[in-house]
């Protein structure tokens, strides 16, 4: 049997591994840091979460939901450590990411055919018949790992800006100001609403839109070499600052939305409102959803306090906005997340375009399956294509080549209902409840 390689300890690569483990392989799990670290993670651990904290929606027939079903059918094992640390979060599925990360290096301890290796991984082998490798190095693979990537696919990086968003110590909320809601009373009301009158949106407006950026630094542009002159956000990641800048009401409608967040105290929906998260069990820390920007730490300081309820805020950790590397998979990749022109490689998280922390372990469990069947001389069969684990796969390794962009999990990416049947079922949620009855089927006849 073939020897597994994992490169990268974020999501994808445990999940990999211990899926490989699981089916009798024996991995080695390459991890640089603490060796090097990256310019956004704070920690060596494996499984940090370095944006949010939440793995998205619980809510029943919906597309995170029917990936997260079907990972969970599948023996998902960091979504298992998922569902054990987990914190209140409305009908979201969020963690303390101390808990879950102990976790996760738990289950890598006691695997006794996981070797970890805590060094950087410069080169890659593709010509070692003894050896599968999974490149899971994340959005932040390091400059060496990168160049030897690109040598490999003969082809140039696409990259876009993920983000952080800022964290603020809970005993510094004035909660005479705030309440607590869920949107549309959806799940449990686990959630702090910081309520905004039309007078307050208008000064906050004005003072985000105005205030002062960081000053890009080389490795966050891309290409890194001194020759890019902007930053390339990914559209479905904008900081606010730039997208308050598409118009004033832009965040109305987006993370300050105030439909479904009745106020108790007034009986109505505020006119605009900033929802935060708790971050961890202790609830003595909450991330501002949606909240991640560009701007220097003083100025953040000073606009996020215009935020009601937060005006003597402590904030641990400020926004922040980071390179995202992924490669073009749609020239790249087999449908088994295999290089096409080195199929021993293969690429999983969200190096290979997927975009969520759900996706990202959801393709390291798919990685792990795949590199394991191929390790013992097998050829492996694709996800199912009526799943949403088959669906994501599906997209980014038959997306336009010309518009491809990293893609969350949406009933978008799934196989619509036949003509005939749309048009008889014209709910749409009834159609997204076949959808997944239909995806969950087809998950468990290829499990078997």
């Amino acid at each position: 049997m073939k020897k597994i390689h994992i490169i990268g300890g974020g999501l994808a690569g445990p999940e990999a591994a211990l899926q490989a483990s699981a089916a009798g392989c024996d991995v080695t799990l390459f991890e640089m840091r603490p060796t090097r670290s990256t310019e956004a993670h704070q920690t060596s651990d494996f499984a940090e979460l370095v944006c949010s904290n939440s793995l998205k929606s619980e809510s029943e027939n919906s597309a995170p939901w029917l990936l997260k079903q079907e990972m969970r059918r599948a023996n998902s094992f960091l979504l298992r450590a998922a569902d054990e640390s987990a914190v209140p979060a409305g009908h979201a599925l969020a963690v303390d990411r101390e808990i879950f990360s102990q976790k996760v290096a738990a289950q890598i301890a006691q695997t006794p055919n996981i070797t970890v290796v805590r060094e950087e991984v410069t080169t890659l082998n593709e010509n070692d018949p003894d050896t599968i490798t999974i490149l899971a190095s994340g959005p932040l693979t390091s400059a060496p790992l990168a160049k030897e990537l690109q040598r490999l696919t003969g082809a140039e990086h696409l990259a876009f800006y993920d983000s952080i968003s800022p964290i603020v110590d809970a005993t510094t909320i004035d909660m005479d100001k705030v309440y607590f809601a869920a949107r549309w009373d959806k799940g449990t009301a686990d959630y702090i609403n910081c309520p905004f009158t039309k007078e307050e949106y208008d000064v906050f407006i004005e003072a985000l839109t105005t205030a002062e950026n960081i000053q890009a630094k080389d490795w966050e542009k891309f290409p890194a070499d001194g020759t890019a002159d902007k930053l390339q956000y990914f559209e479905g990641c904008l900081p606010i600052e730039e997208t308050a800048r598409r118009g004033r009401d832009t965040l109305r409608f987006g993370p300050m939305k105030p439909a479904g967040l009745t106020n108790p105290r007034t009986g109505r929906w505020p006119y605009a409102a900033v929802q935060l998260r708790q971050e961890n069990l202790r609830a003595d820390s909450y991330n501002l959803v949606g909240f991640q920007n560009h701007l220097k730490f003083g100025e953040q300081k000073r606009v996020l306090r215009l935020i009601p309820g937060l005006e003597r805020a402590t904030f641990l950790r400020y926004g922040q906005i980071h390179r995202n590397t992924y490669i073009h998979a749609p020239t790249l990749l087999t449908e088994t997340l295999q290089l096409k022109a080195h199929p021993s490689i293969m690429i999983a998280g969200q190096l290979s375009g997927v975009e969520g922390y759900t996706e990202s372990i959801a393709s390291g469990l798919l990685a792990g399956r795949y590199a394991a069947a191929l390790a013992r001389g097998e050829q492996p069969a694709p996800a199912p294509r009526l799943s949403a684990n088959g669906s994501l796969i599906h997209y980014i390794t038959h997306a336009d080549a010309k518009k491809f962009a990293p893609a969350n999990i949406t009933f978008d990416l799934l196989p619509p209902l036949e003509d005939e049947l749309r048009k008889k079922i014209r709910d749409k949620k009834e159609r997204h409840r076949i959808q997944c009855e239909r995806g969950l089927d087809a998950w468990n006849a290829w499990l078997l």
